[in-house]
């Protein structure tokens, strides 16, 4: 436990993100209990709708290629033709996010990726359009929507990872989170419907390497040379971050405990209290329900304090 605070024979303590405050022992405890709501975080051109085409075209806007130069041909856009014939009904893709999707041939480290300094395209220096760090106190989720192509078939077992990263000091890339991504028919059942996979970090902390650092995006296909062919479609990949519920900057005085309650932006949170920190949630007593719009929000306990008394946050749908 880290020493923050003595006030009025009043002590607050931090243990793991968990705040404590004892009236002998005022206790703050941040703890979330239920899914949290998320943020979403743009990532451009994540619906591979640029640059657009009537038909396919080995350019993706913002994307980098890693493996091979757009020049190979084996990654791209294409556009998903409405289904008004049998022959366009066939392949199309039924929940596609716009009118276009990418494809990815499945070659070993055919890939693409997106940070702070990458260059997408045909641009010869990075735009830095994405601009988002690990922050502490926050997870993230990646989410992609996957198929194997019906024209190009994948073979049985053949593999995409999905991965978040940041760079090191000698730019080299450094996956925080992954996910692998195997194709099998019982599992792609329907080869126009588009699959939601994804990879989470879990709440980034003050020690972890990655904390402060740029975050990157990566789609690589790892399959082995055996399994070589056929192509990836992917489409709307989606950014969200969560903050968990934080108290903070306690204070007491005056016959009350006084503390900032930092969640996400909107989100609703309810403010408990109990005797004794192990006590069951349906012993808590609630002191109120927040909506914090700005993600601080203070928050003062005018009841009088007898003994120890222990506070926790949880976020609400």
């Amino acid at each position: 436990m880290m020493l923050i605070q003595n006030a009025a024979r009043r002590i607050c303590m931090l243990t793991n993100g968990r705040l404590s405050v004892m009236a002998s022992s005022l206790m703050l405890l941040a703890a979330a209990t239920v899914v949290l709501p998320a943020a979403t975080i743009p990532v451009p051109n994540g619906s591979f709708e640029s640059p657009s085409t009537t038909y396919a075209y080995p350019i993706i806007d913002s994307w980098e290629a890693t493996g091979f130069t757009w020049y190979d041909q084996i990654a791209g856009v294409f556009f998903n033709a409405p289904p008004t014939n049998a022959a366009n009904a066939a392949v199309f893709l039924d929940n596609c996010d716009g009118n276009q999707a990418a494809f990815l041939f499945a070659a070993p480290q055919v890939g693409l990726l997106q940070d702070y300094g990458s260059v997408g395209g045909t641009n010869t220096a990075p735009d830095h359009a994405f601009n988002v760090t690990f922050d502490v106190g926050k997870s993230y989720a990646l989410t992609v929507g996957l198929i194997g192509s019906s024209v190009e078939p994948l073979s049985s077992g053949a593999t995409l990872l999905l991965s978040l990263y940041y760079r090191d000091g000698s730019n080299n890339v450094v996956i925080v989170a992954a996910t692998t991504v195997a194709y099998q028919t019982n599992v792609f059942t329907n080869l126009t419907h588009l699959l939601d996979f994804s990879v989470t970090v879990p709440t980034v902390k003050a020690g972890d390497a990655w904390a402060g650092q740029h975050l990157g995006i990566s789609l690589l296909s790892t399959v082995s040379p055996a399994l070589e062919g056929g192509v990836w479609d992917l489409d709307n990949v989606r950014l969200s971050s969560t903050m968990a519920p934080v108290l903070a900057n306690p204070t007491s005085g005056a016959g009350q405990c006084s503390f900032v309650l930092q969640s996400e932006p909107g989100s609703r949170v309810e403010i408990l209290a109990s005797a004794a920190p192990t006590s069951p949630l349906t012993q808590w007593t609630s002191l109120g329900i927040v909506t914090n719009t700005t993600g601080r929000f203070p928050f003062s306990d005018t009841a009088a304090i007898a003994g120890s008394r222990f506070y926790s946050a949880r976020s609400l749908p």
